[in-house]
């Protein structure tokens, strides 16, 4: 099929950032020191901001844009990873078992032929993340249950991982997810019904804070609670309000690292008195960044790799 959409020729090796508001995040400066640290200084970094649930063709032509440009290498693609599978995923090559299960493109890549590949990363990033929160058996030791506002990508990824757990003490008995639409609701639902899994899964279609603060309430101790919305960095506000009160001895995460981050503020306000865990998205971030680069410039994170460029990260942070 001939590329309908305008190209431009790179003139240097091009990474990409298919975001919001990229030019706002970290990476833009974390990037070129990474680059350097890997030998592949002469890579620059490209925010495409995109609105939220933009059009057909806003997405395919930013695939068309690496597709067909021999010197755009690959991307990371956050907030539209549904919508640009959506719109888009007709135009690769090959998209890897987890673009294909959750429905959504989260890094963008070229094999060795030049062929565009897909991928779903957050299975692999959140999980790595959530598991550096958690530690081995969290939910056997506490019996705290997930609740989950948000269905989006990062959402359903990190309810793939606690489904694929193998160990039951890693998995929760019981996880609600809550979202604003039907729609991604009802995708995490079709994702779920292909997968085995014990964890009794519910699913909660409202946009009501106050019913929001009440299921956080109810639930018991040791819980994890996570904002996986988009609420306080792509659109303003929180899934709860202030008057919220956390179980005991239970972990808040908040996908993002940056913005205003309301439910950040609402979970610390009540860090001491509750005994809470809250997290933010940094370290999410840095996993998320890590595996897709080495995906794009086809280069293996090993710990020590991840490390090095963690400290780097923080160092400019």
């Amino acid at each position: 099929m001939k590329n309908q959409y305008p190209v431009i020729t790179r003139k240097a090796p091009t990474f990409y950032f298919i975001g919001v508001t990229t030019g706002k995040s970290s990476i833009m400066r974390v990037f070129p020191c990474w680059a350097a640290e890997l030998g592949r200084g002469d890579t620059v970094m490209k925010g495409v901001d995109l609105k939220i649930h933009d059009t057909r063709d806003a997405y395919r032509a930013a695939v068309a844009q690496i597709k067909e440009d021999p010197l755009s290498l690959g991307s990371l693609v956050t907030t539209h990873k549904i919508d640009l599978y959506e719109a888009a995923g007709d135009m690769f090559d090959s998209l890897d078992r987890y673009a294909t299960l959750c429905g959504e493109i989260s890094c963008i890549s070229k094999q060795e032929d030049g062929k565009l590949a897909g991928h779903a990363k957050d299975p692999l990033t959140a999980g790595m993340t959530l598991d550096s929160i958690l530690g081995d058996g969290y939910f056997g030791r506490t019996g705290g249950s997930v609740l989950c506002f948000g269905a989006g990508g990062a959402a359903a990824a990190t309810v793939l991982h606690l489904i694929d757990k193998e160990l039951q003490d890693d998995r929760p008995r019981s996880l609600i997810v809550v979202n604003r639409s039907p729609g991604r609701l009802e995708r995490l639902k079709s994702m779920v019904s292909k997968c085995t899994t014990d964890i009794n899964i519910e699913y909660v279609c409202q946009n009501d804070a106050l019913k929001n603060d009440a299921l956080v309430e109810a639930l018991p101790e040791g819980s994890l609670v996570i904002n996986g919305t988009g609420m306080g960095k792509d659109i303003p506000g929180s899934p709860v309000t202030d008057a919220v009160v956390y179980p005991m001895n239970s972990v808040a995460w908040e996908f993002n690292y940056r913005g205003k981050l309301p439910f950040l503020r609402q979970a610390q306000s009540q860090k001491i008195a509750r005994r809470l865990n809250v997290q933010d998205g940094w370290v999410y971030f840095l996993h998320g960044w890590t595996e897709v680069i080495a995906q794009v410039f086809h280069i293996e994170m090993t710990p020590a790799l991840f490390d090095r460029l963690a400290a780097l990260a923080d160092s400019i942070q």
